[in-house]
């Protein structure tokens, strides 16, 4: 059970519904309550998850919250704030899952004192399986960090880092499920070229890349030593990894997710 009654969250999209969705499945004993602006999606929530208290003003949903889920898009973030200046007290904890927004800007726009927690959740989350980071504000307690931490590892993993390093999770696991949909993508039209059914070889990849995966998790070994379990001298796998080789495959990745990092310091100004 989470040291925590009634969640609000500021935004009701979809990494939103992602964490509720996560409470509600581990019957953590949470009231729930979402801010919304659209009719239209307060509307579906409603539809959607019937026991939770769905608004449309944000500062009635942050006033009601012990914990106060900043789940707008970054963009909005300063007309947000403005509107919960008075509803958010030092006695709440903020968490904001938007991106590029560090806790310092957050901590400016609040009353003084207030505890505020940065994390980056990933797309995977809406199916249970996300990856999460979390980092402190000034204010905020080893206890504050615990309970975000907790809450995300209701939709997958979560981990704690420091806030420097927010832009290299933004650029890792943030935009990661892009480049592994992009993978998979790519192991589809491989079979397809080599005379697989675009269904089986969709199938083939993504179930082949959700096991790889799983090894890794549930193995805990190196995923070198994964790979050289499954490269045999001379054989067919050794033949596919050199051309990766040649073609700077592990470069290319590299390469992806230090410019995804590179963005993630643009769009916060850094």
């Amino acid at each position: 059970m989470l040291n925590v009654r009634k969640i609000a969250f500021i935004g009701g999209g979809n990494m939103a519904e992602a964490i509720m969705r996560g409470l509600l499945r581990e019957d953590v004993g949470v009231g729930i309550c979402v801010a919304e602006i659209s009719m239209k999606r307060r509307d579906e929530l409603t539809a959607k998850f019937p026991n939770v208290r769905i608004v449309e003003d944000v500062a009635e949903a942050a006033a009601w919250g012990e914990v106060v889920v900043l789940a707008v898009k970054p963009q909005h973030a300063a007309s947000v704030l403005d509107h919960l200046e008075q509803a958010v007290t030092p006695q709440k904890l903020v968490i904001s899952i938007m991106a590029g927004i560090t806790t310092a800007k957050i901590e400016e726009n609040l009353a003084p004192g207030c505890r505020v927690i940065r994390s980056m959740p990933n797309t995977p989350a809406l199916i249970g399986a996300g990856a999460t980071a979390v980092c402190g504000g000034r204010k905020s307690s080893d206890s504050d960090l615990d309970l975000a931490r907790q809450i995300f590892s209701l939709t997958g993993s979560a981990v704690c880092v420091d806030e420097k390093q927010m832009d290299a999770v933004t650029g890792l696991s943030g935009s990661g499920p892009a480049y592994v949909f992009t993978f998979i993508e790519a192991l589809s039209d491989a079979g397809v070229k080599n005379g697989l059914p675009r269904d089986v070889a969709s199938q083939l990849a993504a179930q082949t890349v959700l096991g790889a995966a799983r090894m890794v998790v549930e193995t805990g070994e190196h995923p070198a030593l994964l790979k050289e379990k499954v490269t045999s001298p001379g054989g067919t796998t050794i033949a596919g990894l050199h051309v990766l080789e040649n073609g700077g495959f592990r470069g290319v990745v590299m390469n992806g997710v230090e410019a995804a990092c590179n963005r993630s310091r643009e769009l916060a100004g850094k």
